[in-house]
């Protein structure tokens, strides 16, 4: 690996905060321990792809929101001020970590989300029961003057079909039995055995889909499974059937999804995670009908945001003294 860019002599270092979208980074952590060696700013705004260049080249750092902006090779290279990155959590498929290790660019990451280790299954289960129980619906009605206008449906007896069942996935399924359900399950890796382990029953894809009353998907996004929902599966759904998707907006056939709930040949679709995040004001899906839209909440909450800037504020101070914290690993 080539050695790291050094840090900047006689003036402070310059660290840019990206994708601070709710203006919540400042207060999580205490960044004044930095104040005495660096300039922080905090970028609450999405950069566009073409931006980026410009918009970070004066800053010798940068702080990632994991997987928000992409940061390919060709951007790293085109940075030659950067110095460091400081990465959320442990893992950033959106990042050239092969690249930065090229160019002496050190990788600090976080190793815990805190409380929020589970907030993305806890987003699940609520637009779960958003749509079973018409809950947005119904709110708005009760702020109109109205008074019980759609009737819902229990979970108690019915089938949860997990396509993926790793620790999120598990998660659900442990859920799921305490609301009474049974539970499938389906990857293109999952045995009988270490569904059974998960907490569910086998099922092979086409089953789960015909089968299951509401399908959620706890898969990770790759060249194998992106698309891996797509219109033939969606077909296959019941007509009171739900899809939920909090892990990744590739995973399904946008489009196919789309024209389901146009059609009314599925009941609902809770979604948290889209092609193009920020989702554009003009997006399509946010006129669907009969979905239940959430701008990618399932791990932005405070214990969660709160173990990433704090182990973040860390890493910046160990790099700031000569000794960067946390590294990436690169082999």
């Amino acid at each position: 690996m080539t050695p790291h860019r050094p840090l900047p002599v006689g003036r402070k270092a310059r660290i840019a905060v990206l994708d601070d979208y709710m203006g919540v980074a400042h207060r999580l952590a205490d960044w004044d321990r930095l104040a005495d060696r660096a300039e922080v700013t905090f970028l609450t705004k999405a950069i566009a792809p073409e931006a980026l260049v410009a918009t970070l080249a004066p800053y010798d750092a940068i702080c990632l929101l994991r997987e928000r902006t992409d940061f390919p090779g060709n951007v790293l290279r085109a940075l030659p001020n950067l110095k460091a990155i400081a990465a959320t959590g442990r893992q950033n498929r959106t990042l050239d970590s092969a690249t930065a290790a090229e160019l002496g660019i050190p990788v600090m990451t976080t190793d815990g989300s805190g409380n929020g280790v589970y907030a993305t299954v806890e987003l699940a289960w609520g637009l779960i029961l958003g749509l079973a129980r018409h809950i947005p619906e119904e709110s708005a009605a009760m702020r109109a003057g109205g008074w019980q206008t759609r009737l819902g449906h229990a979970l108690y007896g019915r089938t949860l079909g997990l396509v993926g069942l790793g620790k999120l996935g598990s998660r659900m399924a442990m859920v799921a039995r305490a609301f009474g359900m049974e539970v499938i399950a389906w990857s293109p890796n999952l045995t009988p055995e270490r569904a059974e382990a998960g907490g569910a029953t086998h099922a092979d894809k086409a089953t789960l889909f015909a089968t299951a009353d509401i399908v959620s998907l706890h898969l990770v996004l790759g060249p194998s499974t992106r698309g891996i929902v797509g219109a033939a599966d969606i077909a296959r759904m019941q007509p009171h059937a739900l899809l939920i998707n909090t892990a990744r907006g590739p995973l399904v056939d946008e489009a196919a999804l789309r024209q389901a709930l146009q059609d009314g040949r599925i009941a609902g679709a809770g979604i948290d995670v889209y092609d193009r995040e920020p989702l554009p004001s003009d997006a399509p899906i946010r006129t669907t009908p009969r979905t239940l839209l959430t701008p990618h909440l399932g791990y932005a909450v405070q214990e969660t945001f709160e173990s990433f800037y704090r182990q973040t504020v860390e890493n910046l101070d160990g790099w700031l003294d000569g000794a960067p914290r946390r590294l990436l690993s690169t082999t």
